[in-house]
């Protein structure tokens, strides 16, 4: 029988989860001398590196003091929080990192009251001690205060802390004194991290996360609670609703450093990958054939944003994507609801228009921006808040955000808040910064973002996450700038686009290709207007001074996809293709538009 210990690292995002493994899968010489590994090893798919967040959340395993630690490392965005959910059903302990100078962060609280609710041990991590005005000493307490918040039990309470820094590679019980090595974390983790309880009974596994292989199909993951599991032998699927389906287990892995090693048995307590069993989901259990006992299924949050979801109809539909149709897209969008947990998607009355519901806009956008790389055109319209009624009252999603700016930009991002519905909570100094928290609807969150970091210089740092459904605020101002529309499609040209400026900015270069009813810019005042881009300068065969005059332009305002998705309306779509995302009305025509907003009046 071998020593495990199951841990899960988690982390508000950007406090160095990642970093951590990393150096903890070099500690523990898992890779030949002359194997090249760049850093972030588990963010292994592009959008991840890109952005530089962890997505997904994947295991590790590496072996210390006879001892095998099973690592997962999961995201610590709350939009990414039914991974998190469901895979700290894996875990009996938890490394919490905290960053030495930010302390403990809204998305800290999420995953931690999670951990401690499932009655998981804690160890504490302070990491990024080197950083200047850090205060590891008052994160420390402050971690200690959230934990008494959040009802941590005594032992909880009594949590094992180290100090470090993940990034120059060292840990220990003293901030002021670095050791040389990442070492006393491992000895932490055996030390003070329980090892699973073995139950007797027959065979309970719970399947938490699923992966994908073109030779064998889909692959169930999951810890064995009880019992053990065996390759060839006959179990139960217990599914929703008590539907029981006998299916055959062909191979068993388990997680050996960065892959996978085949074995004939797993005990109960350690992490396996199952391959043979078809249909699936996850939050079902693998139980014995004779007699099955499935587990208590996986409760997740509920989604709080909807969206529209379309296929592409503009002029340019099919240009550039291979996947345009409705049949792929609901293909598609039912494939990624089997594994990411938290969201859902619901048919319309019209065969090629789908709602996606999900945990928020940088949710939503992950996976719009994974299938225009995969090839797919689709179109989608403004981000909705989902409202509930409760007792008869309207409710909706109230968040809480948290904002630390410079001092002399504090007030301008109060205004911005208070104007869409939120309230102050706290206002305190934190080294350089203040540290603002308010209560704030997640309406009011719909392209708060770029006001405020227009209003701050870039320098604010923002994070939010849910708390309750509240009663209906009132109405929330929206975008104050119409839209400014082709008329025509075409090229457009340096000439007209100069000429123009007055009425706005633009979102296009000349010489783009447009079609009529695209939006192109941001009109000064607050009803859209239709212009002529595509004209060019009348040529005569005089020549006059002055009247050659070079055309000055401003450069095109550049969106990315979030801010897009944060900048639409009402009755606009945002067309995406694999190589271009474009805004556009959602009647091209003029005449259609106006008709219809007197049938919507």
């Amino acid at each position: 029988m071998q020593n495990i210990r199951n841990i899960a690292i988690i982390a508000h995002v950007d406090h160095g989860k990642t970093t951590l493994v990393d150096k903890i899968i070099h500690a523990s010489k898992i890779f030949r001398e002359n194997q090249q590994f760049d850093d972030l090893i588990l963010d292994n798919n592009d959008l991840e590196r890109e952005r530089g967040i962890t997505i997904l959340s994947k295991n590790v395993s590496v072996r210390y003091r006879d001892t095998k630690i099973n690592i997962i490392d999961t995201p610590g965005h709350a939009d990414f929080g039914g991974e998190v959910e469901r895979v700290l059903k894996m875990a009996d302990g938890v490394i919490l990192l905290v960053d030495a100078f930010e302390g403990p962060m809204p998305q800290t609280r999420f995953v931690l009251g999670k951990a401690l609710d499932l009655g998981l041990t804690p160890i504490v991590v302070v990491n990024k001690v080197d950083k200047e005005n850090c205060r590891p000493d008052e994160v420390h307490e402050a971690v200690f205060d959230l934990m008494f918040n959040l009802d941590a039990t005594e032992e909880q309470l009594d949590f094992q802390t180290l100090y470090g820094s993940a990034k120059q590679n060292w840990m220990g019980p003293d901030w002021k004194n670095p050791t040389d090595s990442i070492i006393p974390l491992l000895d932490a983790i055996v030390d003070h991290i329980p090892a699973p309880k073995i139950e007797e009974g027959s065979l309970q596994m719970q399947i938490t996360s699923l992966d994908y292989s073109n030779f064998v199909g889909r692959i169930a993951i999951g810890r064995v609670k009880r019992g053990s599991i065996k390759e060839g032998q006959q179990v139960t699927l217990c599914k929703v609703d008590n539907v029981f389906k006998k299916v055959k287990v062909k191979e068993l892995h388990t997680f050996e450093g960065l892959g996978k090693a085949k074995v004939t048995e797993v005990v109960a307590g350690d992490i396996c990958a199952v391959t043979g069993i078809e249909d699936f989901e996850i939050g079902d259990t693998i139980a014995a054939a004779e007699n099955p006992e499935p587990l208590k299924r996986i409760a997740i949050d509920e989604p709080t944003m909807n969206m529209l979801f379309t296929i592409n109809n503009s002029p340019f539909f099919g240009k550039e994507g291979k996947f345009v149709t409705s049949r792929h897209l609901r293909d598609r969008l039912m494939k990624e609801t089997e594994k990411n947990l938290a969201l859902r998607v619901e048919s319309t009355d019209s065969e090629d228009k789908f709602l996606v519901y999900g945990r928020g806009i940088l949710h939503l956008s992950v996976l719009i921006e994974t299938m225009r790389r995969e090839g797919y055109e689709l179109q989608v319209g403004q981000p909705q808040v989902i409202y509930r009624e409760i007792d008869g009252v309207k409710n909706e999603p109230i968040e809480t955000l948290v904002v630390d700016v410079p001092a002399e930009s504090a007030g301008k991002v109060i205004e911005l808040a208070t104007q869409r519905k939120g309230e102050l909570l706290i206002m305190e100094p934190k080294g350089d910064l203040q540290h603002l928290e308010f209560k704030i609807p997640s309406r009011g969150l719909i392209g708060l973002r770029n006001n405020v970091l227009t209003a701050t210089q870039g320098e604010a740092i923002m994070n939010h996450r849910f708390t309750a459904y509240e009663p209906f605020k009132g109405n929330i101002p929206e975008r104050n700038n119409g839209s400014i529309i082709s008329m025509e499609g075409g090229q457009c040209t340096a000439y007209a686009i100069d000429k123009l400026q007055d009425r706005g900015t633009f979102f296009v270069d000349p010489g783009e290709e447009l079609y009529g009813g695209q939006v192109i810019g941001a009109h000064n005042r607050d009803n859209d207007i239709v212009v002529n881009v595509q004209k060019g300068k009348k040529l005569t065969n005089m020549r006059a001074s002055g009247s050659d005059d070079n055309t000055k332009i401003a450069p095109a305002v550049k969106f990315s996809l979030e801010e897009s998705m944060e900048y639409i309306q009402k009755d606009e779509y945002l067309e995406i293709t694999p190589k271009t995302i474009r805004m556009r009305k959602i009647y091209l025509d003029e005449n259609e538009r106006a008709r219809m907003a007197k049938k919507d009046a």
